[in-house]
C-alpha cells in the first residue's frame, strides 16, 4: 500500500472539521434530513423491486462448502440508497426450507453472525447438521443466511493484498518505545489508504444503517411481509438498527451477545470497554487453567499461568516459534478463550503440549496457512469489512495524543487485549472515506416485543451493551446469562435460554419481565484433554 503523512496532517484535519461545523452546521443538518428522507424512499423502492423479482434458488457453487438440499442465489440492491435506480451490488444469501409440515412453517428466519464482516452462509447448516438446539424452530422457519454488503460472495472489498495480511510474524502489539507505536501507526496510515485505493467506490456505503436496509430488501425478496431476525454479536447492532428504522416490519427479533448501541459508544469507546471485559473475561480462564493444573499442568494459582503466558510472549518476542508465531500470533490464538468456552480446553490443551516441548503444536495452531489461499482472501475480506464499517459508521478521534493516552491508561491495569485492540482500530484515525454520525437507536411504537439475550461476563459485548438496548426498545425483555461469559449465549445448552428462545419463535411469548439465568455448565477437561487437539476440532478464529 501507498503511505501518507501522517503526523501534522491530522492536526491540520481536526482544525479543519471544526470550522467547517461552525459554518456549515444548519445547511449540514438540512442535507442530512434530505439524504435521510431520500433513503427511506430508495429503500421501498428497493424492496418493492425485490419482492416482484423474487430469488432465483439455485444449487450452492461446489467451493461455497453448503450441502444440499441448501439452496443459494442473490438479490441486488442499491450501493447508494439515496439513488436506488443507480449502481446496484449483490448479495449472497441462502436458504433451508422449514423441517415441518406446511401448515407449521411460519416463514424465513434470518441470520447474521456478527463481525463487522462475519458470513451467515453457513446458518442453514444448522438443519444439515441435525444440530439439537434449533431443531424446534427448525419445523417452523427456514433458515436464511446471509454476506452483508461488502463480504463473501456477496459484492467484496478488501485493503491488502490477502497473502501479505496473514504473512507473520507482525509487528508485538505491546510498544516498548516511541519507535514502536510510530511504525504501528504508519502500518494503521498504510492500511487506511489501501481501503481507499482498492475499495474506495464502496466505503461511503459500507455502513450499518445500509446494512440494516439491505435487509429489509432481502426480506421483501423472500416474499415476507415482516422479518424474523436472529442476531448475534455485531448483529444485534444490525437488529437495534433495523429496528429503528423499520418497527413495523419486525414479527420476530432475538439479539445476542449486545454492542451497546448508544452514539457515545459507536464505536471508539466501545472497543476501549472491550478492551476491561476481555482482560475480565482472560482472568476467569486463567482461574480455571489453574483449578485443572492437574490436567493441564500450567500453574495451579492464575498468577502462576500469566506468569507463564508472559514467559511465552517474551520468549516468542525474542525468537518467534517455528519463525511464524511471535505475540501478536499469541494473542489471536489465546483470545479464543475470552470470547468462547468451547476454546477453553483446546487452548490449554495446546498450551500445555507447548510446555511438554512439543512446540509445533502451537506454531501449528497459531500460525497462517499460506497455502490455504481461499480463507486467507476470506480472513482479508472480513478484516477489510469489519474495518470500513466500524470506521464509516462513525467519526472517530484523529488526534494521536487521544489514542496514545486512552491505551496507555487502560494497559496499565488490562494488558491482554488493548495495544492489539488500538492498533486494528487506528486506520478510523486516518480514514480516507466520510465518516457518518450513528443512527440513535431505538423504537417506542409499532415494534412487537424484541428478545434480548446476555451473559454478564462476555468480552467482546460487555453486558452494559444489552442494558442499553433494553432501555431503548420499547417492550423488549432481557434474559441474563448470570456469572457466564462465553459470547454467542444462543447456542450454548442452557435449558432456561433455550426453551425460552424456542417459546418466542414459535409463538412470540415473552415473560411478563425479564429472566435471570443460571450459567451454562462450564467446560469439563478429562484426562485426554492433556494432549493436543486435532486443528479441525479448534474453535474459529473469532472475528470482533
Amino acid at each position: 500500500m501507498i503511505r501518507t503523512a501522517v503526523l501534522g496532517g491530522a492536526g491540520t484535519l481536526i482544525a479543519g472539521t471544526l470550522i467547517a461545523g461552525a459554518v456549515v452546521a444548519p445547511s449540514a443538518q438540512a442535507d442530512t434530513r434530505s439524504r435521510t428522507t431520500s433513503e427511506a424512499r430508495g429503500v421501498a423502492i428497493a424492496a418493492a423491486k425485490a419482492a416482484r423479482k423474487g430469488i432465483a434458488w439455485k444449487a450452492c457453487p461446489a467451493d461455497w462448502g453448503l450441502e444440499a438440499p441448501i439452496q443459494c442465489g442473490f438479490v441486488k440492491v442499491p450501493l447508494d440508497y439515496a439513488k436506488p435506480n443507480g449502481k446496484q451490488i449483490e448479495l449472497a444469501v441462502d436458504r433451508i426450507g422449514n423441517t415441518g409440515t406446511k401448515s407449521e412453517r411460519q416463514g424465513a428466519l434470518v441470520y447474521n453472525p456478527g463481525g463487522p464482516g462475519g458470513s451467515g452462509l453457513r446458518f442453514p447448516r444448522r438443519v444439515t447438521t441435525k444440530n439439537p438446539l434449533w431443531a424446534n424452530t427448525a419445523k417452523a422457519y427456514d433458515f436464511v443466511g446471509f454476506d452483508p454488503r461488502g463480504v463473501g460472495h456477496s459484492t467484496p472489498i478488501s485493503c491488502i493484498d490477502p497473502q501479505e495480511f496473514v504473512k507473520a510474524p507482525k509487528l508485538d502489539p505491546v510498544p516498548d518505545s516511541e519507535a514502536d507505536k510510530r511504525a504501528q501507526r504508519k502500518l494503521a496510515a498504510e492500511y487506511a489508504d489501501g481501503c481507499k485505493e482498492r475499495s474506495g467506490w464502496m466505503l461511503p456505503h459500507m455502513t450499518t444503517p445500509n446494512t440494516a436496509r439491505d435487509l429489509d430488501v432481502i426480506r421483501a425478496a423472500l416474499g415476507e411481509k415482516k422479518l424474523n431476525f436472529l442476531g448475534v454479536s455485531y448483529g444485534t447492532y444490525i437488529g437495534g438498527v433495523y429496528a429503528t428504522l423499520f418497527p413495523t416490519h419486525v414479527r420476530r427479533m432475538i439479539v445476542d451477545s449486545v454492542v451497546n448501541p448508544s452514539k457515545k459508544k459507536i464505536w471508539y469507546e466501545a472497543n476501549l470497554d472491550q478492551d476491561v471485559a476481555f482482560q475480565m473475561r482472560w482472568n476467569d480462564w486463567k482461574k480455571w487453567v489453574a483449578k485443572n493444573d492437574a490436567v493441564f499442568h500450567i500453574g495451579n494459582t492464575p498468577a502462576k499461568v500469566e506468569r507463564q503466558w508472559l514467559k511465552l510472549r517474551a520468549t516468542a518476542k525474542k525468537n518467534p516459534l517455528g519463525g511464524k508465531v511471535g505475540p501478536a500470533e499469541l494473542i489471536s490464538f489465546f483470545q479464543s478463550a475470552p470470547y468462547y468456552d468451547s476454546a477453553w480446553v483446546p487452548t490449554a490443551q495446546i498450551w500445555s503440549e507447548y510446555l511438554k516441548g512439543n512446540v509445533q503444536a502451537l506454531v501449528d495452531a497459531a500460525s497462517p496457512d499460506m497455502t490455504d489461499i481461499p480463507g486467507n482472501i476470506s480472513a482479508e475480506n472480513g478484516n477489510a469489512v469489519y474495518t470500513a464499517v466500524e470506521c464509516t459508521d462513525a467519526k472517530w478521534p484523529t488526534s494521536w495524543k487521544r489514542w496514545d493516552r486512552d491505551n496507555t491508561e487502560l494497559h496499565k491495569k488490562h494488558p491482554f487485549m488493548t495495544w492489539a485492540n488500538a492498533w486494528m482500530n487506528l486506520p478510523c484515525a486516518t480514514w480516507k472515506s466520510e465518516q457518518h454520525t450513528p443512527i440513535e437507536v431505538g423504537a417506542k411504537r409499532g415494534l412487537p416485543p424484541v428478545l434480548i439475550v446476555q451473559s454478564t461476563r462476555d468480552a467482546a459485548t460487555p453486558y452494559e451493551g444489552a442494558v442499553e438496548l433494553h432501555k431503548r426498545l420499547a417492550g423488549s425483555r432481557l434474559i441474563t446469562e448470570k456469572g457466564a461469559g462465553s459470547h454467542g449465549v444462543t447456542s450454548l445448552l442452557n435449558a432456561c435460554i433455550n426453551s425460552r428462545v424456542d417459546a418466542y419463535l414459535l409463538t412470540g411469548k415473552v415473560d411478563a419481565r425479564d429472566v435471570v439465568c443460571a450459567p451454562h455448565a462450564t467446560p469439563v477437561p478429562t484426562a485426554a484433554a492433556a494432549k493436543a487437539p486435532a486443528l479441525s476440532d479448534l474453535p474459529a478464529l473469532p472475528q470482533r
